[in-house]
């Protein structure tokens, strides 16, 4: 590759500084793998399904991670970023595709296609940099991603248990170093400025996800809706489903979502924005896929009680979403956002009641917390600055 080549490949001035067309069509994969993993959680309402279906969560969300920092710091339309890309598109793809048997007879597919992705992205990058820093930078990840490696191929040889036990090994380092900066053993962790962001694009990248784990609640529910008998019941579960997207749209949105990028610019060390954000979003796309289990939950069964492990999912995915979101409004703003955690308490102590409701009713109920966090933050908004100042990161 020719030093021409070199530069074109890191990201500069003439980078745009908005997603591209390749991007969103890479953001289709996720589409699918929500749906799906929402499916699954939905026929694994157990403590080791839960667990599963987190662990699968994290992997496909680190995928997404990884390639959006990579097109945020090398110029996304070069030519080698364009083929990682679609590269890691489809490997994404083999891994929505064996979601519902991950931990079965496609362990290998998924588990493969997870360490493939990291692990072949990573050595196009050694061999494609000549830029010392981006290459040395480039071999630690990819070191890392070779040593996580090992309880991710282990589990598929050992499954059961085992399986679930390495696999959360293998996640834990991936995320672990990764807010540690890259440490290696005799030399120090990448530094922050290393990972300095494009403002309006990581900020239009992560709005982008959170919209597609929206798409996942109407996807879901209409599929849900679409495969029964049009009652009242189920009626009502279909709106209610359709209304908590477009509160969870709202919440997120306002205001800490509108001003992302302002903060970033502001911040004094942007760079510290691509290591929290990554577990922020985390939190909220969680609790958006539970909510959209819960969703179909209700839809097909919107009468009778609410078995115990339907709490879990029906109260744990908004309660997870807004303690996300909160995060989201301190890290943004620096300040405590009172309402959302009052929301949480709210909810905790509607799943003390949870027994005595029926599912539809939970769902409202839930429903209404949104609502009435929403009606709360206009009532401050006269109150206090509309655009607060970002706190130093």
């Amino acid at each position: 590759m020719t030093t021409g080549d070199n530069l074109s490949l890191l990201r500069g001035e003439q980078a745009p500084r908005r997603a591209t067309f390749l991007e969103l069509f890479f953001d289709l994969v996720f589409v699918v793998a929500l749906a799906l993993l929402s499916e699954t959680l939905v026929s694994r309402l157990s403590w080791t399904g839960v667990a599963e279906s987190a662990v699968l969560l994290l992997a496909i969300w680190w995928v997404w991670v990884i390639t959006t920092l990579v097109t945020d710091l090398y110029n996304p339309e070069s030519r080698a970023i364009k083929v990682v890309t679609v590269g890691v598109m489809f490997g994404a793809l083999l891994m929505a595709a064996a979601l519902p048997a991950a931990f079965g007879d496609r362990a290998l597919m998924f588990a493969g296609a997870y360490v493939a992705i990291h692990l072949g992205r990573g050595l196009l990058f050694f061999v494609a940099l000549h830029e010392q820093q981006a290459r040395q930078r480039a071999l630690r990840i990819w070191a890392w991603f070779g040593i996580s490696a090992v309880p991710w191929l282990a589990g598929v040889v050992v499954g059961g248990t085992a399986q679930l036990v390495l696999w959360g090994i293998g996640l834990a380092i991936d995320y672990t170093v990764f807010a540690l900066g890259y440490p290696f053993p005799g030399r120090q962790r990448v530094p922050a400025h290393q990972f300095n962001p494009t403002a309006e694009h990581l900020t239009e990248r992560y709005y982008q996800f959170f919209i597609i784990a929206l798409g996942d609640i109407i996807l879901v529910a209409g599929m849900a809706f679409s495969r029964g008998a049009v009652t009242a019941g189920r009626t009502a579960g279909f709106v209610v489903a359709f209304a908590s997207a477009a509160v969870l749209f709202r919440i997120y949105v306002h205001c800490a979502g509108a001003q992302l990028t302002n903060a970033i610019e502001a911040a004094r060390t942007p760079g510290k924005f691509s290591r929290w954000a990554p577990f922020t979003h985390l939190l909220m796309i969680a609790g958006v896929v539970a909510i959209a289990s819960s969703a179909k939950l209700t839809i097909d069964q919107p009468t009778g009680t609410v078995p115990a492990g339907w709490v879990v999912i029906m109260i744990g995915g908004p309660v997870v979403f807004l303690l996300g979101r909160s995060r989201f409004e301190y890290e943004v703003f620096g300040r405590i956002a009172w309402p959302l955690l009052a929301g949480v308490l709210l909810l905790l102590g509607l799943a003390a009641l949870a027994p005595a409701l029926s599912p539809l009713l939970l769902a409202t109920c839930a429903l209404l917390v949104g609502i009435a966090i929403i009606l709360f933050d206009l009532a401050l908004r006269g109150r206090r600055n509309p655009v607060p100042p970002a706190p130093p990161l």
